[in-house]
């Protein structure tokens, strides 16, 4: 017991503090304890982020196997803290600003954060539920955070209703497969599909595939996206775009490949079909968006896609291209959420695209940045994106799928024009048109300038991170 508690202690940490957290703000002046609950939060992140990438906390499996904290897991945790820690600084300003820094959101952000430590270390079906569930029931309560909104009251209840439909999906698919397999654990479900699949086991890993293509929006399963991106408060979208969307990939990874990697052939073809109508949707639906925010929402559709393609290839070589992809996905948008959040005019915060009009005027330093953040979300060489999407295509090409990366080339090439359509009105728009203000907060500057550094400067040895993501794949994939 000792053994399997040490395995899950990060989580044990992180939960007990949420605990005691609440109790602690609920005896206090409760939203006056707010900022110090984020900064803490932030710090134990990136503290457990450090011991966690450092080899600091016990490796192997816990509770017969229930859960692993293998390499790829400690990959995609670290990710996920790290990310959360920034943006939940991030968001400080803004939503201390509107009234919104309520002391439930750095615990609700604790909690989703947990769910999400589970869904990576996931090596049964229940451990897989339990941490799906709490990630996005906290989630579902921080995106309604704006209670006097109508929108961010109904991006709530979308999101909700629609995870709900997810989930019994995701649960009917499990039951399935936990009927034809006699067992929830991964490796028990290895051992039933040895030598074929059963037409039950088939349909279970389809409904679950599902339930898991909502959870990192992939068509035709996004329709929630657009909505919840819109309707949220700017800071609790910038969350959605980054560690959620790490977990829920990793989560995916682990299913196929621990629980049903001993039939590639079937699963890959559910994950090309949902690849190519992510990329291409996203690509085509973004065109016409006003709203920077519902333009990310079809952006992250769109490189959900992409990353999607490398784990389409089933080999260790596409699970290495889809981390270092979501890695690079998860900077860039910390990048430019952090712009995103520091959109105002007239003290009013605002989302529309046609604010950035001859934005290098006002802000130039600002709209370089931008410049090479968009540069890189559409793949344009040598920015750090086009190495990205370049793996994740090379490794579906090495596994047979060349179709599917002429496909991403083909859409790649549609989605580049949003992008570079946003960076023709920074710096060649209307100058009467009504502007932003141009001012940045320090922070979200500093955030701005130093992702926009890494998509540069990240060329000449992506900073170690690729030598991590092939550890952490040829862990999982075996």
């Amino acid at each position: 017991m000792s053994a399997d508690l040490a395995i899950v202690l990060p989580e044990i940490i992180l939960s007990v503090y949420a605990m005691a957290a609440l109790i602690f703000a609920v005896y206090t002046k409760k939203d006056a304890m707010a900022p110090t609950l984020v900064l803490a939060t932030s710090a134990l992140f990136l503290v457990m982020a450090l011991w966690i990438g450092t080899g600091g906390s016990a490796t192997g499996s816990a509770f017969n196997g229930m859960l692993q904290n293998d390499g790829f897991a400690r990959f995609a945790k670290v990710v996920i803290l790290v990310s959360a820690a920034v943006v939940l600084l991030l968001s400080q300003g803004y939503m201390k600003q509107r009234g919104l820094l309520r002391f439930e959101y750095p615990i609700l952000i604790t909690l989703a954060v947990v769910g999400m430590m589970v869904m990576v270390s996931a090596g049964d079906l229940i451990a897989l539920y339990m941490g799906l569930e709490l990630q996005s029931l906290s989630l579902y309560v921080v995106a309604a955070l704006r209670r006097d909104n109508v929108k961010s009251t109904e991006a709530g209840l979308k999101y909700f209703v629609l995870g709900a439909l997810s989930s019994g999906m995701l649960l009917y698919g499990a039951s399935l497969t936990y009927g034809f397999a006699g067992t929830t654990t991964f490796e028990g479900i290895v051992q039933a599909s040895e030598g074929g699949i059963s037409l039950g086991l088939l349909f279970g890993l389809v409904f679950m595939a599902a339930g898991l293509a909502f959870k990192v929006s992939a068509a035709p399963f996004h329709m929630w996206t657009p909505d919840v991106y819109e309707g949220s408060p700017t800071a609790v979208t910038a969350f959605f775009a980054t560690a959620p969307k790490m977990a829920a990939m990793a989560l995916f990874a682990r299913v196929v490949h621990d629980a049903f990697g001993t039939v590639v052939g079937d699963w890959q073809q559910i994950l090309a079909f949902l690849a190519l109508a992510s990329m291409f949707l996203g690509a085509v639906a973004a065109i016409g968006q006003t709203d920077i925010k519902r333009l990310m929402a079809y952006s992250s559709i769109a490189h959900m896609g992409y990353a999607l393609v490398g784990l389409a290839a089933g080999t260790a070589v596409g699970v290495e291209a889809m981390l270092i992809y979501m890695t690079i996905y998860v900077v860039m948008n910390i990048g430019t959420f952090a712009f995103i959040l520091s959109m105002e005019r007239d003290g009013r915060h605002v989302t529309d695209i046609a604010g950035l009009n001859m934005l290098a005027e006002r802000s130039p330093g600002a709209a370089c940045a931008l410049l090479v953040l968009f540069f890189s979300l559409a793949g344009v060489p040598p920015m750090l994106g086009f190495f990205a999407k370049y793996g994740v295509l090379l490794a579906a090409v090495d596994a047979g799928l060349t179709w599917l990366a002429v496909a991403g080339v083909v859409a790649s090439v549609i989605g580049a024009y949003y992008y570079l359509r946003i960076v023709y009105f920074m710096y060649f728009g209307d100058p009467d048109a009504r502007r932003i203000d141009g001012t940045i907060a320090p922070l979200n500057a500093g955030l701005l300038l130093a992702s926009a550094a890494i998509m540069l400067l990240g060329i000449v040895n992506m900073f170690g991170i690729e030598g991590l993501a092939e550890a952490a794949a040829a862990s999982l994939v075996n």
